[in-house]
Formats: C-alpha cells, sequence, structure tokens
C-alpha cells in the first residue's frame, strides 16, 4: 500500500492485511514502488527516476577503509565510475570490497538492499521498494521456503525484497545480502548521507556446505548521483588519470616525480655489482648509463605492448642475488685480468636464455594456466623474501661509515612517517621525494667531511685505496675511507661528456648450461613478483583486475624486456618495479604519458656520461643505507598481498610463517660451506658462495652448481614451499584469496571496461598469433 508524505508516515505503525507478512522492521514506507503491471523494469526505472533512488554502492573491507590520505582528499575521493571500475556479477571473492573498487551490478544491489535517501535521511529512515509476493518465498529468490526467509528475517534484520523475472536466477546464484541496523553514521565521502552498518554477506560455496556458514563483513556507503560528471573523472583521489594527458608542464612534473621517487632501485644496484665483478669506477658509470637507458626502453615498450598499466620497468632486485652468485662462483673468483667483462659476458648470455623462457611463457598462453595456481598466499612470502635476501649486506656495509649512514637512514624514515602528511601546492614532499631528498642532504653533508678533513690518516691515500693496505697504519682506514669519502670514485674525471651504449658493448654473451638454469627459474620468480604488481596497481587505479590474458602480455613483455638488457649488458634482468606500487600510491599519479615523457628523459640523460658518472660517485655507505629502506619496502610490500586474503585463517597463517622462516633457513644450511679461498672475499659476499661450494654432489660439475645456487636463493625456495603447500592444503577460495584473474570460469562480461588495458587496433592486429593478446 502506498504510504503519505514523509513526515507524516514517519514514527507511525503501517497497518497490513493479515495474510500478508510483515517484512521488516521499518514500518514506514515513504513512496514504496508498487508495479502496476507484472514486474516491467520500465516502471522501476521510472519511479527511480522521480523518487530520486541512488543504486551506487562503494564497498571498503573494514581493513583498507583505514586511509593514509589526509581528511581532505578522502572526502573528496568519489566513488569510481562504473566504467573504471568494471562490472559483471557481483561475487565477493571476484573484488568485491576492496579499496577504491566500485561494486559490480550496483542496480541489483540497489534493488537487494530496496534502500534510498530521503529529506529527512538524518532521522534514519529508510524506503524499501514493496514487493507483491503474496507470502511466496520463491518469489525471493530463496529455495528453502517460508521457514528460511523467517530465519533470515529474524537474523539479519533486513526485509528479503523481490527483484525482476529475469534477474531471479542471478540472486540464486549470488550470496545473498543481509543488513545489521547497528546504527547510522556519516558516509564519510562529504555529502552528508547517512552510511549503511557494516553488511555480512553469507557466502554458501558449494564446496564448503557441510562445514557451515561463512560471513565477511563489508562497510557500505550509499553515493549521491552524479549526473553532470565529466568525462576525465578520475575515482579514487588521483591527481591524473591514467589515459588523461594534463598538459606538457604537468607530464613533465609528474613523470620526473615518479622516477625521482624510485631513484634506489634504479642507480643502485650497478654500485654493489660492478665493484664486486672487479669494474672500475668508470665502468660503474658505463653500466648506470645503460641501465637508464634500458629501463626508458622497456617502460614505454610495456606501456604501448604489455599491461599498459603506469608502471616502470628497470633491474630488479629479483636478479641481484642470483648475479652475486655467479660472479662469486669459482672460475671467476681468482681472475685477475678483464675479470668484470668475463663476467658480464656470462651474465648477459644466462639473462637473455631466461628471458627467452619467460617470453615464450608469457606470449604462448601457458601463464594463464600458471595463474590458477599462484594466489596471494604465494605471491607474499616469495616477494618478501626478496628484501629480507639482503640483510646480510644492508646494515655490514652502511655500518663502515655510521656517521653518514645513521642520519640519512633516519633522516628517510622521518621523512616518510613523521612528516609525511606536510604538502607543498598539492604535493607531500617528503613523501614523494624522501629519498632523493635525503641523499642529497646526506651526501652534501659527507662532502664537508671529506672537505674539512675528517677522513685524513696520515701517510694514507685517498685515491689509491688499495696502497693502503700495504700500510699497517693505514690498513685499518682503508674501509672507512672507501666508504666515507666522497672523493674516492673516479667516475667524474674518467667519464665522457657524451656516450651513447650499445648492444653488445662489453663483448659477446657467453652461454653456460649453470647459469641459464638459473635464470630460468628466477625469471619465473621475477613473473610471480610482476603478476602481484599487476594486480595491486590495478585496485591503486580503479581499474579492473586484468585477465589472464593480459597478465600474459605483460609477462612475455617483460620477457623481450630483459632480452634487450641482456645484449646491452646492464647485469639483470628488466621487470616492473615493486616499489612502483608504493610510488602510485603516495603521487596519486597514473598517467601513461607522464611514464612514457619521464621514460623519454631518462633515455636522454642516459647519453650524457657525467650524469652516470655522478650517480657513481655516491659513497657506498650512503647507498647502502638507501637500500636498507628499499629493501625493507619490498618486504612489507609483499606481505600486504596478504590482504586479499583471509589472514586470520590458521592455514595461511601456518604457511606463510612456515615459508618464511624456512626460505630463510634452508639458504643459511647451504651458505655455510664456505670457499677455500674466503680470505679475498668480504663478509657479505661469503653467503653467495654455495654455488660451488654447496652440499649437493651430483655426476655433472654444471647441475651441481645450478642447485647449490638455487637452493641458497631465499626467493626460489619460499616459491617452492609456498606453490606447493598453498596448492595441497585444502582452504576455501575467499580464504585462500584466489585472484580474480586465475578463475577460469569468469567471462568478460563487458571487454569495455577492460578498455585501458586493450592494445591500439592495428599493434593488436600485429600481435593476432600470441595466445595473449585478447582480454
Amino acid at each position: 500500500m502506498e504510504s503519505g508524505s514523509s513526515s507524516e508516515g514517519f514514527g507511525k505503525r503501517e497497518e497490513r492485511p493479515k495474510g500478508r507478512q510483515k517484512l521488516g522492521p521499518w514500518p514506514p514506507l515513504i513512496e514504496p514502488f508498487v508495479p502496476r503491471t507484472d514486474h516491467n523494469p520500465k516502471e522501476l526505472k521510472s519511479w527511480a527516476r522521480r523518487t530520486g533512488f541512488n543504486p551506487n554502492v562503494s564497498g571498503e573491507t573494514t581493513v583498507s577503509s583505514i586511509d593514509e590520505r589526509d581528511p581532505v582528499e578522502r572526502n573528496e575521493a568519489p566513488v569510481a565510475a562504473s566504467a573504471a571500475a568494471g562490472g559483471g556479477r557481483w561475487d565477493l571473492e571476484k573484488g568485491l570490497g576492496r579499496r577504491g573498487e566500485a561494486l559490480s551490478k550496483r542496480a541489483e544491489i540497489g534493488a537487494i538492499l530496496g534502500r534510498r535517501r530521503t529529506g529527512i535521511e538524518n532521522r534514519g529512515v529508510e524506503i524499501n521498494p514493496v514487493p507483491r509476493t503474496n507470502g511466496d518465498p520463491e518469489s525471493l529468490g530463496f529455495k528453502d521456503g517460508e521457514g528460511r526467509v523467517e530465519k533470515e528475517k529474524k537474523r539479519i534484520k533486513v526485509e528479503p525484497v523481490m527483484r525482476l523475472k529475469d534477474e531471479v536466477r542471478g540472486i540464486e546464484e549470488e550470496p545473498p545480502v543481509r543488513a545489521k541496523n547497528d546504527g547510522l553514521n556519516g558516509n564519510g565521502r562529504g555529502n552528508g548521507g547517512p552510511a549503511v552498518a557494516p553488511v555480512s554477506i553469507d557466502e554458501d560455496w558449494k564446496k564448503d556446505e557441510r562445514k557451515g556458514e561463512r560471513e565477511v563483513e563489508i562497510d557500505m556507503f550509499p553515493e549521491s548521483p552524479k549526473p553532470d560528471q565529466p568525462s576525465t573523472y578520475r575515482p579514487g583521489g588521483l591527481k591524473c588519470g591514467i589515459t588523461e594527458n594534463p598538459g606538457v608542464a604537468a607530464l613533465i612534473f609528474y613523470g620526473m616525480q615518479h622516477y625521482l621517487s624510485l631513484a634506489g632501485s634504479l642507480v643502485f644496484i650497478p654500485l654493489i655489482m660492478v665493484p664486486a665483478m672487479g669494474g672500475t669506477d668508470e665502468e660503474t658509470a658505463y653500466v648506470i648509463s645503460t641501465m637508464l637507458l634500458v629501463s626508458g626502453v622497456t617502460t614505454i615498450m610495456h606501456s604501448f605492448f604489455g599491461t599498459r598499466l603506469p608502471l616502470v620497468q628497470g633491474s630488479s632486485f629479483v636478479y641481484l642475488a642470483p648475479a652475486l652468485v655467479i660472479i662469486n662462483s669459482e672460475e671467476f673468483r681468482n681472475l685477475s685480468q678483464n675479470k668484470f667483462k668475463h663476467i658480464m659476458r656470462e651474465l648477459q648470455g644466462a639473462i637473455i636464455v631466461g628471458s627467452i623462457f619467460q617470453t615464450i611463457l608469457g606470449y604462448s598462453g601457458l601463464m594463464s594456466l600458471l595463474l590458477r595456481l599462484i594466489n596471494p598466499v604465494v605471491v607474499a612470502p616469495t616477494v618478501a623474501t626478496i628484501g629480507l635476501a639482503f640483510f646480510s649486506y644492508g646494515f655490514p656495509q652502511a655500518g663502515a661509515c655510521v656517521e653518514i649512514s645513521i642520519p640519512l637512514i633516519l633522516l628517510i624514515l622521518i621523512f616518510t612517517l613523521y612528516l609525511r602528511r606536510i604538502s607543498f601546492f598539492g604535493n607531500r614532499v617528503f613523501l614523494i621525494y624522501a629519498v632523493p631528498l635525503s641523499v642529497v642532504i646526506v651526501w652534501a653533508y659527507a662532502f664537508f667531511l671529506t672537505a674539512g678533513g675528517a677522513y685524513n690518516f696520515k701517510s694514507c691515500s685517498s685515491n689509491i685505496p688499495s696502497s693502503n693496505i700495504l700500510l699497517d697504519a693505514c690498513r685499518r682506514h682503508a674501509d672507512t675511507m672507501k666508504h666515507c669519502r666522497t672523493d674516492v670514485s673516479n667516475a667524474w674525471k674518467t667519464a665522457a661528456w657524451v656516450r651513447v651504449p650499445y648492444p653488445f658493448q662489453w663483448g659477446s654473451p657467453t652461454l653456460s648450461f649453470k647459469t641459464s638454469f638459473i635464470m630460468i627459474i628466477v625469471a619465473l620468480v621475477a613473473s610471480v613478483d610482476s603478476v602481484g604488481s599487476y594486480h595491486a596497481t590495478s585496485i591503486l587505479v580503479n581499474l579492473r583486475p586484468p585477465t589472464p590474458g593480459i597478465v600474459s602480455r605483460g609477462i612475455a613483455m617483460e620477457g623481450v624486456s630483459s632480452i634487450l638488457a641482456g645484449l646491452w649488458g646492464t647485469g639483470t634482468g628488466s621487470t616492473t618495479l615493486t616499489e612502483n606500487i608504493h610510488t602510485i600510491d603516495v603521487t596519486r599519479m597514473a598517467s601513461r604519458k607522464a611514464l612514457q615523457l619521464g621514460a623519454a628523459l631518462l633515455i636522454l640523460f642516459s647519453f650524457v656520461g657525467k650524469i652516470g658518472a655522478l650517480l657513481a660517485s655516491i659513497p657506498l655507505a650512503l647507498a647502502a643505507s638507501v637500500l636498507c629502506f628499499t629493501w625493507a619496502l619490498i618486504v612489507t610490500l609483499g606481505l600486504s598481498t596478504m590482504q586479499y586474503t583471509q589472514t586470520a585463517s590458521s592455514r595461511n597463517i601456518i604457511i606463510v610463517g612456515f615459508t618464511l622462516f624456512i626460505s630463510l633457513s634452508i639458504p643459511a644450511y647451504f651458505q655455510q660451506y664456505e670457499p677455500t679461498s674466503r680470505l679475498i672475499l668480504p663478509s657479505y659476499l661469503v653467503p653467495y658462495t654455495a654455488g660451488s661450494n654447496g652440499p649437493v654432489h651430483t655426476g655433472s660439475k654444471g647441475l651441481n652448481f645450478a642447485l647449490n645456487a638455487l637452493l641458497s636463493l631465499n626467493m626460489v625456495v619460499a616459491l617452492l614451499v609456498a606453490f606447493v603447500l598453498d596448492n595441497t592444503v585444502p582452504g576455501s577460495r575467499q580464504e585462500r584469496g584466489v585472484y580474480i584473474w586465475s578463475d577460469s570460469s569468469r567471462p568478460d562480461v563487458d571487454p569495455s571496461f577492460l578498455g585501458p588495458y586493450l592494445l591500439p587496433e592495428k599493434i593488436g592486429r600485429f600481435f593476432g598469433w600470441a595466445k595473449c593478446v585478447g582480454s
């Protein structure tokens, strides 16, 4: 029956026919929807326009609802547009409740909840469309009859609402929604609307019917209509959307901002590798310039031919530990002439072989099959151990000069934690530029210490550190001068102003079975690392997570990028930088064009030899201090992947905990087999000699090296253990956090929601032979 005005109907109990059931705890109904015909959808739309009913609902998990952004930014961050967030059926395990991702099929959710705003919303009045059910439980979408309906009403205090006939089948397949009327709160989005209390979603999984009912709490916030919403709408508080073009000046600013925040990952790997390879300061500068070139080229390639997400490609820490194992192998350990070039050619050959495997894995479509077995429980410990692997290198190197390393670490922490909310012209300068600002400040401080004579020792020459070892008085000061002084490096004096890196600049790559086998396994680990990065980035930029085909395309393009890295000789493969996720979250900048312009500037900088020389002259203790923060960030970013699972599950706790421990303990067992020539190696490089001295002994010397090396790598052990346990221990899909793209039965309902991922038409036709180009 129809009610009167909102003010007259509030607080007065409605009289109902004797034969009709009482449908809910809120009797006053203001202008209910009563279909005049047999549930005509046009009537429902007409009633929605006339009454202002809004089905748009945004969902956030209770864990992720705590946002680090300023309150002003949170209030101004509207819900993602449906075209950006994606559609499809409403399924909790397929993306519901994640931060910044709008719920799918909003009109159906609105029909289920049967709620709309009214002029007296502050008084808590809700409007429920009245169905003509005649007490028929089947019309409500329940199969269990009247008893089931009464049970649901008493337990969750919500009116079951009738849906259109053509949607009854869908509601039988989807979990019923039950709202708990625990109170009304502000919606937290600046529009003054009432926030619906947490909703409990009952997942009657077919596989878990005998185990009982599962519930997950989410927060539902009704949103006001935005009819005049512009086409360049930026959801989630992004400063710049993924397809936006804010202008040349803004693109340059955003692009440089992005790459400066990743400076630690882009340039510090050569500072570790090249000295260990016996390279000179000049060769260190050349390798840095080569890395800048390859990073710029591969980032542009990935933005056009890969996943097309705003991700920076560069030399990854995934390849650093395997490279150190190869560098410290017995055959290279005692080389005296051309040691750097011999080792670099060996690394180039191994990286090219591993990258070819990764390319085939992606373009053949095999990665799509593998994605069914790669879940957050596998990704989290694997990525975390990439950072944990370098605990023996981090502070032992930084501690060689505590007067500059400790101030740098403290400064980074102060900028990123205590000053992170301070902004200038809308930019959180201290949070975004924490690493480059800290490096510049402490580097200048170290320069004044050097110029002031803090590291001058009698009869000890800073220009020839190796000769100081011959003098007993200088032997104990040699390490301090090497790590602290800013004038130790000769790169600035020897490097040319203009130098263009070119393929095979170190010579022809060397191919061998043992190193190639290692890099094939490492390429697989890099692919798992990138899978987590794709998923997390898609949520940050409010896109539907990429499908298996898109992920495969991205992995294949990373393989092509690593082939280029092997040809040019960077010493490591190229992959998506995990720290990129933190950068996007902090900068709120997701424009592909900005990354492309920044990558072009990076290519130009690589041609200026003095830029690489300047970066190569950074004191070792300062570089190690920055890496202490960077590696810690990788650990936390890896573990944050567990937010997509039920973290309180004992199954997940045991798997992740055991994996982390055993991935540190097993490599420690292999690393205890110390080399006979230990005296000629620094202590921080001894753990990477297990390949030549490990306990595995078979009939093949090359196989011995490969197995000992792989089992001494933390990330490889973590991947193997987590992969086996997660795929053999029983657990529900929601408990395991099965990724959206790992569900082979999920159809692509609307390709328009995948628009930002799609290749341009001409490029798509060119790659038509591949199995992964389609969505």
